[in-house]
């Protein structure tokens, strides 16, 4: 099953803890253990209706269990059947009638049970059921397929998440040196960075064609560092013959290459750009191209961190996402597939901007959808004196992040927003810079956007950064939009200290200062702006999601 280009959302139902309620089916157990008081009881957090095996094999419950709570005087019930645990057990646990056909979520034990419950895709109300009294309910509607309707346990709020999605917190460390780059400039760091691999070499990305790339990578498989290669099945315009060229050659040296795609992909698509090299942290806001870390087209940011407990960390969201089921070798991934021809970026750019070692006095390891967008939000609401951001769009004028950078010129922040003048994404970025700037200037809101005219210092922005009081910088794959935040893979650093903002605060000054950089007051013909913003309600949805990129 391919993964829809638009996501609907799933309208779910109130779920709620009843006490005391008598429930006319199943009939009372007398001889089960008497259960505890219900605040006391175990509760529903999560159910898995919809598996992708066929008779949907590998249904499940997820509860959690007090440790005091005797979890064989309970059974999971709707109208028709009922689910008794086996076993008593504690904690957070998945409960199922088939344990051989599930496959649960990380780190949760599975609890085999008796007796027949088969969970409705189109709706089902669920019953925590002890004796002749529900203690507990749960009601969901149309079940997503490999997804799991579960509750945040910090908000209480329910959801559906793919089957296997993390929930990998904000990792800290430092201080720690950093290298900081700038594509096209200094494309020479990135495969410097790989050169130097002794133990490790884990290569994420989108898509991946750079063939000095794979030199690279080939040499340490040569030299006995263990390298695996994991990218998007499915990117938007489908594979290219370059890339299937470049994967082939590495599988045909012995390099372990998988893509994530399918109806088991736990998101939408796998847009991380990093690499783990022994004890160091490679990250991009490019993918692995001659027009990305070729540095033949586009304005990129990148960072090498130096440091053990970022890269142990980013080398195990790597391993997960390697492991899950979703990551298919690339062998029989690609057998009897056509791939796309394409005409790569071979322009040559000045090497402005030097690569720096600096400091960054703290590092975060940011990932989506896990936590990427809370990072990234909270670090622009305690903005107090300036924001800068590089961003390929932002997702519309009432997208979180767009709310974010108003909400902090209303506080009086200076806002400096540099958007991507790229044909695929020009007219919708001009309309957002007129409505943005004309908001500004009628509110008297320090707030300024601009497309971005590379004037021969690059082809086109597609870094996604920001600078944020000249303490804090944003860097990753993290575009700006509430998509990529909440259903792609993702992965961005915030690294803090004056140095190292110091380093991209004079990157995007100089961007900024660029000849010919077009502001807002650049206006559009009201009758062509109509006709403009409804092209771009019929395409937002997926052009938002797109990276258009030779």
């Amino acid at each position: 099953m391919s993964r829809p280009l638009v996501v609907l959302l799933t309208l779910c139902c109130l779920t709620a803890t009843v006490p005391s309620t008598a429930v006319g089916s199943p009939p009372a157990d007398s001889s089960s253990p008497s259960p505890l008081t219900p605040a006391d009881a175990p509760t529903i957090v999560g159910v898995y209706p919809n598996p992708v095996a066929e008779d949907d094999a590998g249904e499940f419950v997820v509860l959690d269990v007090p440790e005091a709570a005797n979890l064989s005087a309970y059974r999971v019930c709707d109208d028709e059947g009922c689910l008794r645990p086996a076993r008593d057990a504690s904690g957070r646990l998945v409960l199922t009638a088939a344990p051989d056909r599930v496959r649960p979520p990380a780190d949760t034990p599975v609890v085999a049970a008796t007796g027949d419950l088969s969970l409705a895709n189109g709706g089902e109300r669920l019953r925590l059921v002890a004796g002749d009294t529900a203690t507990a309910t749960l009601r969901y509607e149309d079940a997503p397929e490999a997804e799991v309707y579960r509750r945040d346990g910090a908000t209480d709020e329910w959801s559906w998440r793919p089957l296997g999605a993390t929930d990998y917190p904000v990792v800290r460390s430092g201080p720690a040196n950093v290298t900081a780059f700038t594509l096209p400039d200094a494309p020479g760091v990135v495969t410097g960075a790989l050169a130097g691999a002794d133990d490790r070499l884990y290569l994420a990305g989108y898509t991946f064609s750079s063939s000095r790339v794979a030199d690279e990578l080939l040499a340490a498989h040569r030299r006995g560092v263990e390298v695996r290669v994991l990218v998007e099945g499915g990117p938007v315009g489908g594979l290219s013959r370059a890339q299937a060229r470049v994967l082939d050659r590495l599988v045909g040296a012995g390099v372990p290459v998988r893509v994530v795609d399918g109806p088991s992909a736990r998101y939408d698509y796998h847009h991380s750009k990093y690499a783990v090299v022994d004890d160091r942290a490679l990250v991009l806001t490019e993918n692995w191209k001659p027009s990305g870390t070729g540095g033949n087209s586009s304005r990129g940011w990148g960072a090498v961190v130096h440091d053990e407990r970022t890269a142990d960390s980013l080398a195990g969201t790597f391993r997960g996402d390697f492991s899950w089921r979703a990551a298919r070798n690339w062998s029989a991934f690609a057998g009897g597939r056509s791939f796309q021809s394409t005409v790569p970026s071979d322009a040559t750019y000045p090497a402005r901007f030097a690569p720096e070692t600096v400091r960054a006095e703290r590092v975060r390891l940011l990932v989506a959808p896990d936590n990427a967008e809370a990072g990234v939000r909270s670090l622009l609401r305690n903005a107090t004196e300036s924001v800068d951001v590089v961003q390929v769009g932002l997702g519309g004028p009432n997208g979180p992040f767009a709310r974010e950078l108003l909400a902090a010129a209303e506080r009086g922040v200076d806002v400096r927003v540099l958007l991507s003048g790229a044909w695929y994404v020009r007219e919708e970025n001009r309309a957002l810079a007129d409505r943005l700037n004309g908001r500004a200037d009628r509110e008297g809101l320090p707030l300024t956007v601009r497309l971005a005219d590379p004037n021969g210092a690059f082809e086109k922005v597609h870094a996604k950064g920001a600078v944020v009081d000249d303490r804090h910088v944003v860097v990753g794959s993290l575009n700006w939009n509430p998509h990529a935040a909440r259903e792609n893979r993702e992965v961005a650093l915030l690294l803090s200290g004056d140095a190292v903002a110091g380093y991209y605060g004079r990157v995007f000054t100089s961007d900024w200062q660029g000849d010919g950089a077009s502001g807002g007051a650049e206006r559009v013909p009201v009758g062509a702006l109509v006709a403009l913003l409804v092209g771009v309600l019929v395409v937002l949805a997926v052009a938002r999601r797109f990276e258009f990129e030779r």
